[in-house]
């Protein structure tokens, strides 16, 4: 039962984010944004469609079922961190790359200490969101997945703020 609220609450906010990211894309393509890395973006939304099918499997699949109530802390704990991201960017972010031509670089919030934070908490919400029940093979399998993805992913958007 815990699982499924827990993996429901994360796909409904994960719904809410795309919401907000649709409503944010319609404003900076109002101003003017470009999109970029368009060949990758594919890739991402079939790695996270994956990996909460891949969360299920695993769980119903497990002899013993049970959960890590520290890391389910821990996790909630780095929601905040990743309000404060958005809350950062304001209009700005989006789950897609967007450049708006002589905009300045956001630099507040979590800017001011952190280069691509919103990648940190996506890294740390696909190692800890499978620990939180044990999910072992998806929490590596998904790191690994994850972390070629953002590889090209950070190129890309370091590439488009030099613009």
């Amino acid at each position: 039962m815990i699982f499924i609220l827990f993996i429901s609450f994360v796909i409904l906010l994960r719904l809410g984010e795309l919401v907000l990211s649709n409503k944010n894309e319609k404003w900076l393509l109002q101003n003017g944004a470009v999109e970029y890395g368009k060949k990758h973006y594919p890739l991402i939304v079939a790695l996270h469609i994956l990996f909460f099918i891949s969360l299920i499997i695993e769980y119903f699949n497990q002899d013993v079922l049970s959960f890590n109530l520290n890391i389910l802390i821990t996790y909630f704990i780095l929601l905040v961190f990743k309000i404060w991201v958005v809350s950062s960017l304001g209009k700005y972010w989006n789950t897609k790359i967007y450049h708006i031509k002589n905009a300045p670089l956001v630099k507040k919030g979590i800017y001011n200490y952190i280069k691509h934070p919103n990648y940190l908490i996506v890294i740390l919400e696909i190692v800890l969101i499978p620990l939180v029940f044990n999910l072992y093979y998806t929490a590596v399998i998904f790191t690994i997945l994850n972390a070629i993805i953002l590889n090209i992913r950070i190129k890309e958007e370091n590439r488009v703020l030099l613009i």
